[in-house]
């Protein structure tokens, strides 16, 4: 994933570069001494940092609920999602997955496999905090079986969904290198966890999960469903090293903000729900499953956790916007279902234009070339989200370009691919 031009990636380097962390502080001077588990242990016993650890609080009440779906407005719109043909390379996805397993001992099968329909589908989340170590952690495992594990997503994702998720990987890898904490971030501090039994026919899955990167894969046959994902970056672009030169997500904020900037005034002025990135009008509860804002997710509304979220429609329709505006809203689609097998993508693209009269597109933020911001597109069948946030481990105080979060979801329960499911394949 190369940067687009070389003054974006000279812009990138000094924006983050400027704001690097004290490692002498005790955050990092404890961590040092840590790995993944005894990190989530020291967090959890300490209660710090207390922001984060009382949003762990809420998603666990999250995760307690019954699955239900995203929705518009809290009813399930049925009917949405049909089984269908999309060409997914089955058969190699399964041998895949079963080259994973020969390298197993029973108990190590027996911490990466799950129900079908087991909740765990459910406990991902995008922190560098190990707060649910299902499955397998790849950094744990002998790196044949690891290797074997990144041959399954290279076999299943699109070759350029693949490289997409591997940048994510070592974006990672380089904030630990920058932050001095690579036991705790590291391109293989990510879980694997597989639900059913690998076939050519029935219902089963996958997922891996981890530090800004988080992919739920659900198969049945020759068809895919890659949701919830959640992929970001903080710094987004890597500036030294072996892997220099590769960066993540600047086409989906490039797409983005040319939409926002193509609509006429009256337009933007509908779209804009909050002119602030944290604006007084985002009104806080104390309710961290509902608040509109936390020091965490930020702007962002569907992220870990938050399965069931109902999200109104804000913004202005798809179907008003002109045939070019409308040619942008699929090239977001595009971006943001990368990971799908280009077959798969094609048809995913196909039913969310087919939406285009309830497809709502909406904006927080300036909208200059320089301003950070966020954006959602959201229809009945799909939700993406793109978010610019401040600093977790750089220390910018506000948003800003190079430390960027994207969600897609699958409102009306296609999330996990429940919708494609039997009765007694339902997600928990």
């Amino acid at each position: 994933m190369e940067p687009t031009s070389t003054s974006t990636f000279k812009k990138a380097s000094a924006g983050f570069r400027t704001h690097l962390p004290d490692l002498t502080s005790p955050r990092f001077t404890t961590a040092k001494t840590q790995d993944a588990t005894s990190y989530a242990k020291f967090f959890n016993d300490n209660k710090a940092p207390p922001w984060l650890h009382a949003l762990t609080q809420a998603w666990g009440k999250l995760f307690n609920e019954p699955y239900k779906g995203v929705t518009s407005d809290g009813t399930v719109i049925p009917g949405l999602y049909k089984i269908q043909d999309e060409g997914v390379p089955i058969e190699e996805i399964k041998a895949a997955v079963e080259k994973v397993l020969s390298k197993l001992n029973q108990t190590q099968k027996d911490k990466l496999q799950y129900p079908i329909n087991a909740k765990e589908w459910r406990a991902w989340s995008n922190p560098e905090m190990l707060l649910r170590n299902f499955g397998i952690r790849l950094e744990d495992v002998p790196e044949d079986v690891t290797l074997a594990v990144l041959d399954v997503l290279k076999t299943t994702f699109s070759p350029e969904g693949y490289e997409k998720a591997i940048a994510a990987m070592e974006i990672n890898h380089f904030l630990g290198e920058i932050c001095e904490i690579p036991k705790i971030m590291n391109r293989y501090s990510y879980n694997f966890l597989l639900f059913g039994t690998p076939s050519a026919t029935k219902s089963w899955g996958f997922s891996v999960y981890g530090h800004h990167l988080c992919l739920n894969v659900f198969l049945k046959g020759p068809q895919i469903i890659i949701s919830p994902t959640f992929t970001g970056a903080e710094p987004n672009i890597i500036d030294e090293g072996p892997r220099m030169g590769t960066s993540i997500l600047y086409p989906e904020g490039d797409l983005g903000l040319k939409l926002m900037q193509s609509l006429p005034k009256e337009s933007q002025k509908k779209a804009v729900i909050f002119e602030q990135m944290h604006d007084p009008g985002m009104k806080q509860t104390g309710d961290l499953t509902v608040d509109r804002w936390n020091k965490d997710d930020q702007r962002h509304l569907c992220g870990a956790f938050r399965d069931n979220r109902i999200v109104p429609y804000e913004g202005v329709l798809v179907s008003d916007m002109t045939v070019e505006q409308k040619k942008l809203v699929l090239d977001i689609a595009e971006q943001f279902l990368l990971y799908h097998p280009a077959q798969a993508r094609q048809k995913r693209i196909a039913t969310i234009e087919s939406h285009f009269n309830d497809t709502y597109f909406s904006w927080i933020g300036g909208y200059g070339d320089e301003d950070a911001f966020y954006y959602r597109v959201q229809s009945p069948v799909i939700i993406f989200e793109f978010d610019h946030h401040s600093g977790v481990f750089l220390t910018n105080t506000e948003p800003a370009k190079f430390h960027t979060h994207t969600i897609v979801r699958m409102p009306n329960a296609g999330d996990y691919g429940n919708a494609l499911r039997e009765e007694d394949e339902q997600v928990m």
